[in-house]
């Protein structure tokens, strides 16, 4: 054997050992990391304004009309799998829907609220101010057949004023109207 000077000490190994050191250090530069299934690419999050551009109609189908809606005043999100919970401020006014609803709602997933169970579908919703909280009422928006009523409250972390706004489930699992807020839940599919 010949004797190395010691800078060269570590080529001292058996050959078998480096050529083992190498093609590991090879694999973990070529391979790809294992995918862990990041929460984040799974988890409900907020729909980008591109995504509700796709999902928002013009013109809302509610009952026997066609109802502008006013895109500004869109929310939603999805689970990043291309099912959404949407919803958009509907423009009544000269339609046989003014004063009964005010909202409509797009959902590819099935969600409760309260007690009322809503498929995927589309629904059409409107609320009455009480003196601390409203009365929001949900309907089928194809046929107007009532669903039920849901007390929407106060609440007090909610420091900004929206038309409507869909809160992932992550964050705080609410939609608002102003500073009022309901929950819902996302339900198995």
């Amino acid at each position: 054997m010949i004797d190395l000077p010691d800078q060269l000490a570590p080529c001292r190994l058996p050959i078998r050992r480096r050529l083992s050191s190498i093609v590991l250090l090879v694999l973990l530069l070529v391979l790809p990391a294992p995918r862990l299934q990041s929460q984040e690419k799974s988890a409900w999050h907020p729909a980008t304004a591109a995504e509700l551009k796709t999902i928002i109609p013009a013109r809302a189908p509610v009952e026997k009309e066609r109802i502008e809606t006013e895109f500004r005043t869109a929310s939603g999100i999805t689970d990043g799998k291309h099912r959404f919970i949407a919803g958009v401020v509907l423009i009544t006014a000269g339609y046989s829907a003014e004063g009964k609803y005010s909202h409509y709602l797009i959902v590819q997933a099935p969600i409760k609220i309260g007690e009322i169970s809503l498929p995927p579908g589309e629904f059409v919703f409107g609320w009455t101010h009480n003196e601390d909280s409203l009365t929001v009422k949900f309907y089928e928006a194809a046929t107007g057949k009532s669903l039920g009523s849901i007390e929407a409250t106060l609440n007090p972390s909610i420091k900004s004023v929206a038309s409507f706004h869909i809160w992932p489930p992550n964050e705080k699992s609410v939609m608002q109207i102003g500073r009022f807020t309901f929950g819902y839940q996302l339900q198995p599919y």
